[in-house]
């Protein structure tokens, strides 16, 4: 034992190379290390190649892949070679070391200790900015190819007449190189200044000449290079006022030119570039001088000039000229802002009326009432109310499930007739599968099953509990699995909104499958996602995925196919990813397979002098979630096109993008970059063409764009009179915007009901209305897109306002407090807004959700017209209340009752001559403050007594007359329900 005391008592052990074995040890795993490093690497892009392959798209793989690696090497290349070269070239021009001063001594330790690995000191920091550089620009690609593939606009902006493809497509490809350009030559700069500083070039603390002439002239260059790329950059920065963004406080946000910039700005920079020019051929100069004193005053010059012509000048302008008559001399350019604004959103055409908002006409309740059947197909099915009930009713099994917002769209009905319909498909939901584990996850529960429907303007007259939806058989089989109209569409759902985990389908494993009276198995029998018999295959998405079951499972064999990336939106980007995605992909049956149809728009930010908005303010709403968010939400554009539909097919994942906007350059460019992945609008078919309709985003960022810019006026929109907002939605208490609304209804200048999207606005700060907005949004109409505005003239009241009256109403209180009282609770559906003889007319569903049915049922409408508000059973009580009820015969579905017949027969006679007193009655019964519903009641209980003895009497007497007489039903305005199904 060694005394603890002292020192060591035994012999050294000396410390020697390790062993063979140990060395061959460290080897192998650090061989194996690097191969799995690299394994992982190949896993990823593999495995992408391998998913681009099954949709049959590689060439968007391809094509990107290239043009990545393209860029990476060119410019990582360039700046390796600047640098390197800057480098080398510092060295060489390095002094010979003679007497040494105290610096030199100091440095002479760090180059001795160079000096044996100057070439790999030269690799690898050449390696290091290469990379760097590289990957950068690779970050490029999608500048890269606009600028390569751009075509015309065949539009010029108004201040420079350049095509506005320079400023979307070239502007910043030349912008890119010019950043590339500073950071070449700062870097080199920066190694050049170190490398003549080590090797005595450059000298800080010694007596004498601080820099030789050699290290002058190379850096004097380098500096040149760099107030050069500034000249440029000048010279590019007048363009890049056309596309500028900067706060104007008469409009808030602002692109391009206003009166500075047109004046002291534009000549300025002009000036600058002159300035920069001449201050860069001083700095070559010193080639010849060696000296720096005239490029030192020189660049002085530039930076004074900057500051005094640059921004001293052009507040002294914005001061003392703009700001006295600030309206006067801004006009011009809010005209250029305005016409670019509109023409880059598209809202250019709108169709801009003025709208009285109050019945004025001397037509009484008779037209009033008939007008109001034909007016609109009112939605009381609100979807994002419902789907709480298609859940309970329609879920099926506890795996499945609703969107929260189920969506708006047509079929025909029994009748043939196309009506609107509230649909969502039954997805998938793993956190109902009984019991979970990795196979439950992934091979047994794969799919969700069928596409459920409801009529959109009626409750199921015939249900118990009363107010459920009306799951419509016609047009979908949606009572059960296999019911009527189209019962052979596919209904397996492999990929949907909630579908975001991979499977593992078509192997020996089978998947539980959805049968109406029990379950039953199956297997895949799709072509869609990637084989997995293949070891290599299985062992990179064992890897991709962290999941090593997938290498060894004895779950996968012969046929197991991975299914990954499943929802729509998610792959319409990938295949796509130059497209930004609409934030609500909806579903529909065509040619027997259900599709998900996606909108997807081509967008820029370098419109000039269109005004920017970032796509997910302008989109959000009180109904936006995750799944319902703009893709690329936070991306700031001025110019948008909703160029693309795109379908992707519920059971085998299948894409297809079609050409919907066929003039959009952008996507004419895009088109050029990666032909053969959009197929011509001709490809669309007739059947997908009736479900196709105007998206909601593009519709969100027009209304919100329309909020100004519905004023062409530069003097009245300067003064801001008649700008308008969004209002909050008013039944939701979040306070955000009211949602745009898909419903079938009638403008004044319109022939009859189109299917569009609807919104109303209120003037800034203002409760009442101010304009309704609705666009044609039915893709067969040779209207489509067109927008239309009613500018309202007259003071009525707006959606918070309505809401409001509609709260304080005696029988919504009485509503409201019998509910309570049976557990349950209110719950408003949407408030739909509809134009009606000069006024609007506001429709409101109201549904009771506890008590025995824990999910929203509709119990009541709320409807307000004009001064009348009213809260009933059905639409079409509350209608024949808000109008009066008619005397005259109405057409099937207004509520109303016809006036009984004349009859020979004297028993007849006297029998017709009771009805006609109680039908009178029942009219006094409902003109009285309040109306008497008791007494309506009796009224109608006499004149059914009255016509059954009527209807007895004739057939008696075989009178003729009286053969004709019925008694009428009293339906809702929709046609659909009596009281019981309100």
């Amino acid at each position: 034992m060694p005394d603890r005391g002292g020192g060591p008592t035994g012999p050294r052990v000396r410390v020697g190379r390790p062993s063979r074995r140990a060395r061959t040890l460290l080897m192998t795993l650090g061989v194996l290390a690097v191969l799995a490093m690299l394994f992982v690497m190949f896993a990823g892009f593999w495995t992408d190649w391998l998913w681009y392959r099954s949709l049959h798209y590689s060439s968007v793989f391809s094509t990107t892949l290239k043009t990545k690696i393209g860029l990476f090497f060119v410019f990582g290349v360039l700046m390796a070679t600047a640098v390197g070269i800057n480098i080398w070239l510092a060295h060489r021009l390095r002094p010979p070391l003679s007497a040494m001063s105290m610096e030199q001594q100091s440095l002479d330790r760090y180059r001795m200790g160079i000096a044996p690995f100057k070439k790999w000191v030269l690799l690898a920091v050449t390696a290091l900015v290469g990379l760097i550089a590289g990957a950068s620009a690779a970050g490029q690609w999608r500048i890269w190819l606009l600028w390569v593939n751009g075509v015309p606009f065949g539009q010029k902006d108004p201040q420079f007449h350049k095509d506005v493809a320079f400023y979307a497509f070239d502007l910043p490809w030349y912008r890119f190189l010019l950043s590339f350009g500073f950071a070449a030559t700062v870097l080199s700069l920066i190694a050049a200044a170190l490398v003549h500083y080590l090797y005595g070039g450059l000298r800080v603390t010694s007596p004498g000449a601080r820099a030789t002439a050699a290290a002058t002239g190379h850096l004097s260059v380098l500096l040149g290079v760099f107030v050069a790329l500034k000249a440029v950059a000048y010279w590019l920065d007048r363009y890049g006022l056309a596309v500028k963004s900067s706060d104007f406080k008469a409009t808030g946000n602002w692109t391009g030119l206003r009166y500075v910039d047109a004046n002291a700005y534009l000549p300025a920079k002009t000036i600058l570039f002159c300035i920069a020019a001449i201050c860069a051929l001083l700095f070559f100069a010193t080639l010849w001088r060696r000296t720096w004193q005239l490029p030192v005053i020189g660049f002085g010059l530039m930076v004074l000039s900057a500051i005094l012509i640059g921004g001293l000048y052009p507040a002294i302008v914005q001061k003392f000229q703009v700001q006295p008559n600030e309206q006067a001399k801004e006009a011009p350019y809010i005209q250029k802002n305005i016409e670019a604004t509109r023409e880059a959103y598209g809202i250019d055409d709108s169709k801009v009326a003025d709208y009285s908002g109050k019945n004025d006409s001397d037509s009484g309740g008779d037209k009033l009432r008939k007008d109001a059947n034909s007016a609109a197909s009112y939605r009381l099915m609100d979807p994002s109310v419902i789907s709480p009930t298609f859940q309970q009713l329609q879920q099926e099994r506890k795996y499945y499930q609703f969107p929260s917002t189920l969506d708006v769209d047509r079929y025909k009905g029994a009748d043939g007739k196309e009506q609107d319909t509230v649909v969502g498909v039954r997805e998938l939901n793993l956190s109902g599968i009984p019991k979970r584990n990795w196979i439950n996850d992934h091979f047994t529960y794969t799919h969700g099953y069928g596409m459920v429907a409801a009529k959109g303007s009626t409750p199921d007259p015939n249900a118990d509990p009363a107010g459920s939806p009306d799951f419509t058989e016609s047009g979908l089989p949606t009572k059960g699995s296999s019911g009527g109209g189209v019962g052979t569409y596919r209904q397996q759902v492999y990929y949907g909104e909630k579908t975001d985990q991979y499977s593992i389908v078509g192997g020996p494993q089978k998947e539980l499958d959805y049968e109406k009276n029990g379950e039953r198995t199956t297997s895949y029998r799709g072509k869609s996602g990637v084989s997995l018999s293949n070891p290599v295959n299985r062992a990179a998405y064992a890897v991709a995925f962290g999941e090593p079951q997938i290498l060894y499972s004895g779950a996968i064999g012969d046929g197991s196919r991975i299914l990954y990336n499943r929802t729509p939106k998610e792959r319409v980007e990938k295949v796509a990813p130059w497209l930004t995605i609409d934030g609500d992909a909806y579903p529909a049956v065509v040619h027997g397979r259900i599709k998900w149809i996606v909108d997807a728009y081509t967008t820029t930010n370098g419109y000039p002098y269109a005004s920017r908005t970032t796509l997910g303010d302008s989109t959000a709403d009180s109904l936006s979630d995750g799944d319902r968010s703009v893709v690329a939400q936070q991306n700031k554009v001025n110019y948008i096109r909703n160029s693309v539909k795109a379908t992707v097919d519920a059971y085998d994942g299948t894409v297809k993008l079609y050409e919907w906007d066929s003039k959009d350059p952008v996507l004419k460019t895009w088109e050029k970059a990666f032909p053969g992945t959009v197929e011509p609008k001709e490809k669309i078919s007739g059947d997908l063409m009736e479900h196709l309709r105007y998206p909601q985003d593009l519709f969100k960022v027009q209304r919100e764009l329309l909020t100004r810019y519905h004023v062409t006026d530069p003097t009245q929109f300067y003064s801001g009179s008649d700008a308008w907002q969004v209002p909050e939605d008013p039944t939701h208490k979040d306070g955000n915007a009211v949602p745009p609304y898909y419903l079938s209804m009638q403008m004044p200048d319109q022939k009859g009901q189109t299917f569009s999207l609807t919104t109303t606005f209120t003037p800034n700060g203002r409760p009442n209305l101010g304009a309704f907005m609705s666009i044609d949004a039915d893709a067969n109409s040779k209207d489509y897109g067109t927008i239309r505005l009613l500018k309202v003239t007259s003071n009525v009241p707006g959606p918070q306002q309505v809401q409001s009256e509609l709260n304080g109403d005696p029988e919504v209180a009485e509503f409201v407090r019998n509910l309570r009282g049976t557990d349950s609770d209110i719950e408003y559906g949407n408030l739909l807004t509809v134009p009606l003889d000069n006024g609007f007319l506001y429709i409101e569903p109201v549904y009771a959700r506890g008590g025995s049915a824990n999910y929203p049922l509709l119990k009541k409408v709320g409807v307000s017209y004009g001064k009348e508000t009213v809260f009933k059973d059905t639409l079409g009580e509350a209608l024949d209340a808000v109008f009066g009820e008619s005397s005259e015969q109405q057409p099937p579905g207004d509520g109303g009752r016809e006036k009984p017949p004349s009859s020979t027969n004297p028993t007849v006679k006297d029998a017709l001559k009771d009805a006609q007193d109680a039908y009178q009655d029942a009219q006094d019964a409902l003109q009285k403050e309040p109306q008497d519903w008791e007494a309506y009641g009796r009224a109608q209980e006499d004149l059914k007594d009255a016509l059954d003895r009527a209807a007895k009497a004739q057939d008696k007497s075989g009178d003729k007359q009286g053969q004709k007489q019925n008694q009428p039903q009293s339906q809702s305005a929709g046609g659909g329900s009596d009281k019981k199904g309100g």
